[in-house]
């Protein structure tokens, strides 16, 4: 039977909507910020449309300045000892023409350059406006190529270069031609846009000035206390999209400073123009301020009407709020009396009715819950069981295959002991023949063969040692493949780990497949190294169990800079490729898609339990990478590894 609503005999709600209606704080407020913050921006607008003006109006200086050197450069290159002294590359006669040049002009240094491009004379002001010159003598000093392949085709080319001094060279190079217009040199005219010049645009204009490269680092300003920022400080007001007017404070006084690009020829850099907004903010203040207080009044009407209405409106819902807070920790279902016959009092009996049900379900989910935590244990050691088999399995197999390689040279040792104890018995003979009956001593080396041993005891030392030596190449290998120590991140070469995998496998390897590496140079990986191993022996044992009889097993490496995965690689690119591929019986499709599964075999029974490759697709998985398998029956396999050169951080998995 459906149950009707019940409905209150007061609607809080319109309670609320008439406070709302009676004390509009919210579109007061809107209406409030929204008239600051316009009446801030007509401010800046203005400000920013007349430092507009002024950057305009030093653009015109710059100009000017590009006009006076390009007068001066006509006059220079008319001037005929000037183009025969630069034509016979004489130097120190060029340089005493043009030192009276420098000295009256506003140039800062006067270049000239062959028509190969060498420099033949340079006059220059140093930091205490003295006149100096440098002429080369032993090593040549050349014009920049890519600037002689810009004047050839524009006849001249202006550039902006930056010192560590405080400065800024505008650079303008031309070339200077003879009769029929036949080139002679080039020369270069160079003017300093330093402190001295922004503090004369700041008086000028009143403004303060910054100057700034092309990439937003300040090379010069016009008040001291710019240079104490640090060069790339400013470097967030040139990002594309950035609003070309900020504020800064200049010792304790707002200004606006707007960024200007200039240009000089084929270099562009910027400047910052920046006035006083101590007078604007004044006037803004005394605004905010009347603004501010119509709204606080009402805020506070507001709060002395709700402080005295909240004990019979406001307190039920704070008891609804504690109860629900101090539900959790609770033993039993938490109720709450009602006191309210508006939309509160009705929350709050259907707030005791959901808690009792709560309270109820909460029991039996613990049960539940109890049960799960209680089968997951069993899965757990039934899982850690099944990996523990798989492995002994793996070891019993690979312990059997070395057992039976250390067999063949320690047997060979053995064997030759026999000899070697003959050969040292009949030696000792020898000399204690030697030592008491001299004479006797040619008989008895013929009757001991002792021309036989001294040929044949050094090929026996030698077999015994090479069986000893290939016994040490056999457990050095073991050591190296498990690595039980090593229960960290570390750098392996997978090179080495194939190699090593290899020797472990040897007696199942030797007379019946050959092996063909080709190992591209590869990073060192950072993994796990007892777990990669596992990886590479679970792989190449198939790969030799799949090869009845005689057949080839091919191993290559390489380095992939892009490979798409599932998992990211701590924000480092690089991965490695390993391909181990094999001349078996093949796969068919089928059983390609269940390789991975727990427990699939193709094995007999007793003879592999289906956890190699599932717990080799683990370790790949856990460590970032992949593996790919592509098969033909009759044909061959190839299993394909790769992995990062940086896994993603994270614990050591229990296939370990």
């Amino acid at each position: 039977m459906k149950t009707l609503r019940r409905k209150p005999k007061r609607s809080l709600r319109t309670i609320l909507i008439v406070w709302f209606v009676l004390f509009s704080v919210i579109p007061l407020a809107f209406v409030t910020i929204y008239s600051m913050v316009k009446y801030e921006k007509a401010i800046d607008r203005e400000l920013s449309q007349r430092l507009s003006g002024n950057a305009r109006e030093i653009e015109i200086i710059l100009n000017d300045y590009r006009a006076a050197l390009q007068q001066r450069r006509d006059r220079y290159v008319r001037d005929p000892s000037l183009l025969y002294h630069l034509q016979m590359g004489d130097g120190n006669t060029v340089r005493n023409v043009a030192t009276p040049w420098v000295r009256v002009d506003d140039v800062t240094s006067l270049t000239f350059f062959d028509r190969e491009g060498r420099m033949l004379a340079s006059v220059f002001k140093d930091d205490r406006n003295n006149i100096r010159s440098f002429v080369p003598v032993q090593d040549a000093v050349f014009l920049s190529a890519k600037y002689m392949a810009q004047v050839k085709n524009q006849k001249e080319v202006g550039v902006a270069e930056y010192g560590d001094n405080q400065k800024m060279n505008l650079i303008l190079i031309s070339q200077v031609t003879g009769t029929n217009n036949r080139l002679v040199g080039y020369v270069e005219q160079v003017i300093d846009l330093n402190r001295s010049f922004l503090t004369k645009i700041k008086n000028r204009l009143k403004l303060e000035l910054i100057l700034f490269r092309d990439n937003g680092e300040m090379v010069a300003a016009s008040h001291p206390d710019f240079y104490l920022y640090k060069k790339d400080f400013f470097k967030s007001y040139f990002h594309p999209g950035s609003d070309l007017f900020f504020d800064l404070n200049v010792r304790g006084n707002p200004y606006g400073f707007l960024v200007y690009p200039l240009d000089w020829g084929v270099s562009k850099f910027y400047m910052a123009l920046g006035a006083s907004k101590s007078e604007s903010a004044a006037v803004l203040r005394n605004v905010n301020i009347a603004f501010m207080t119509v709204v606080g009044a009402v805020v506070v009407l507001l709060i002395l009407t709700i402080l005295v209405t909240s004990s019979w409106v406001l307190k039920p819902l704070y008891d609804l709020v504690d109860a629900l807070q101090s539900f959790e920790s609770q033993e039993q279902a938490v109720t709450i009396p009602v006191k309210n016959d508006t939309e509160v009092g009705l929350l709050t009996e259907s707030f005791n009715e959901m808690s009792k049900k709560i309270w109820t379900a909460r029991s039996d989910l613990r049960k539940k819950i109890s049960e799960l935590e209680s089968a997951n244990r069993e899965l757990k050691d039934t899982q850690t069981k099944l990996v523990h088999s798989a492995k002994m399995v793996s070891l019993g197999q690979l312990v059997a295959g070395v057992a039976h390689e250390l067999n063949n040279p320690i047997g060979f040792i053995y064997s030759n002991m026999t000899h070697l104890k003959d050969y040292a018995d009949k030696l000792i003979k020898l000399v204690e023949v030697a030592e008491q009956e001299p004479q006797k001593l040619p008989a008895a080396k013929e009757d001991l063969e002792f021309d036989y041993i001294v040929k044949d005891l050094p090929k026996l030392v030698t077999s015994c040692q090479d069986g000893a030596r290939r016994t040490r190449d056999i457990v050095l290998g073991l050591r190296n493949f498990s690595r039980l120590e090593e229960a960290k991140l570390q750098e392996i070469d997978v090179h080495q780990a194939l190699d090593t995998t290899l020797n472990l496998l040897q007696g199942e390897i030797k007379g019946r497949i050959e092996i063909h590496r080709q190992y591209e140079p590869t990073p060192l990986v950072h993994c796990y190294a007892s777990q990669i191993n596992q990886v590479l022996m679970n792989i190449l044992s198939n790969a030799v169990q799949a090869i009845e009889g005689t057949g080839h097993i091919w191993i290559s490496t390489m380095p992939l800079k892009e490979f798409k995965s599932s998992k990211e690689s701590k924000g480092k690119s690089g991965w490695v490729q390993i391909s181990i591929q094999d001349s078996g019986k093949g796969m068919s499709a089928e059983t390609m898609d269940k390789i991975f599964d727990p427990f699939f075999t193709t094995k007999g029974v007793g003879q592999g339990t289906g956890l190699g490759l599932s717990i080799s697709y683990g370790i790949v998985q856990n460590h970032g990478g992949e593996v790919q398998v592509r098969s033909q029956v009759g044909v061959g396999t190839e299993f394909i590894v790769i992995i990062p050169v940086y896994p993603p951080v994270q614990e050591k998995s229990l296939t370990t």
